[in-house]
């Protein structure tokens, strides 16, 4: 039996419950034989900065290196509103991304037929839904230098962010973008603002050259990123991968998570590049935040941290049948009726996040 790695992160707010939930499925399926999962646990985010004053610590960089997959809850919370810039919760997620080289930030939207109605779109236009949004996560203006905050000669202050992308970063992440729609229906979507950003242009001129040379039997359009964004209200189903840098696929990734109902329901994975064995640094986290206005009380959803865990399964693992049938037990707790809070219909008795996770792993099992 096959044994991995992976560093649990679960963070703060709502992170540790939900990554609770996910720690029952590891179990399950290692008793089951899938495979052997070594866990340790590790602090993150706030959490961190209150142990540590730091985000994340070298330690646990360490053990994020030396992992299979990194799994992560969330962070952040205005407990920490105060805290140095440098040291906020959200930079130990930033540090991971950029020291761990995760590139490529793929962020599923999936509509279960049991939840259509739980959308704020007609069941018509988002019944079926499934499409990628694929983020450029370690390039742009997340990252980009000078970033600062300057007191000018007259007392004003000016604050400067820099858009930076290289030919490079855009050749790689576009490359991820065919060879996954070549995997699905055949169809990349490539969203940027070259109508006033130079690195627009350069983004639409490299992802144009690398579909030409590379990719041609794969069908590419491009999209201005605001244009894309009133498409995915009006007929998200025209889209299949959507490439976006990393400004702009944070921003419409989480409008097409609200497509499906909840922020709750949605996984996310962020690869770096394939070693010589083949093998990529990954991490896995829920696209929902921390929620600290619901922490502690039960309410949380867990499906989008356990998803992120059956895509885990899929692209560090190698366990495409597992991941099959998680998802599956998945989508069989919502055929059944079961719902925690923020998806239970107008009525509907919803379970607390235990029960939640308790009935995915019964579903789970019953497959095994």
């Amino acid at each position: 039996m096959a044994t991995f790695k992976v560093l649990l992160l679960p963070g703060d707010g709502i992170g540790p419950e939900v990554m609770k939930e996910t720690r029952k499925v590891l179990d399950t399926l290692t008793k089951a034989g899938v495979a052997g999962f070594e866990t340790e646990t590790s602090l993150v985010g706030g959490s961190a900065y209150d142990a540590h004053k730091v985000s994340i610590t070298d330690a646990t960089m360490k053990l994020a290196d030396e992992a299979d997959a990194v799994l992560f809850g969330a962070v952040g919370g205005p407990k920490w509103d105060d805290v140095p810039y440098d040291v906020r919760p959200e930079a130990g997620l930033l540090r991971l991304r950029k020291d761990l080289g995760l590139f490529a930030n793929l962020r599923p939207a999936i509509c279960y037929p049991a939840l259509a109605d739980a959308s704020s779109l007609k069941r018509e236009i988002i019944d079926g839904l499934d499409i990628l949004i694929l983020r450029e996560l370690t390039g742009g203006v997340y990252f980009g230098e000078p970033k600062e905050i300057v007191t000018l000669e007259n007392g004003q202050q000016r604050a400067v962010d820099t858009q930076v992308y290289t030919t490079f970063e855009i050749e790689r992440i576009t490359r991820v973008a065919f060879d996954l729609a070549r995997k699905r229906r055949g169809k990349v979507t490539s969203c940027e603002k070259r109508n006033v950003m130079k690195s627009g242009v350069l983004w639409n001129r490299v992802v144009s050259r690398v579909h030409r040379e590379e990719f041609p039997d794969v069908q590419l359009e491009h999209h201005l990123a605001d244009a894309a964004g009133m498409q995915l209200v009006r007929w998200p189903k025209q889209y299949d991968v959507m490439l976006c840098d990393n400004l702009f696929g944070d921003m419409l990734s989480d409008v097409a998570a609200m497509l499906t109902g909840s922020l709750g329901m949605l996984p996310s994975a962020s690869l770096g590049a394939e070693d010589a064995n083949g093998r990529r640094k990954a991490l896995y986290e829920p696209v929902h935040g921390s929620a600290p206005d619901i922490a502690g009380q039960g309410l949380a959803n867990p499906i989008a941290m356990i998803s992120s865990l059956a895509m885990a399964l899929r692209y560090s693992f190698g366990l495409g049948e597992a991941a099959d049938k998680l998802d599956n037990a998945i989508a069989t707790v919502l055929a059944d009726g079961t719902r925690t809070k923020d998806i239970a219909a107008k009525g509907m008795n919803a379970v607390d996040t235990p029960h939640m996770g308790d009935a995915i792993v019964r579903a789970l099992k019953a497959s095994m």
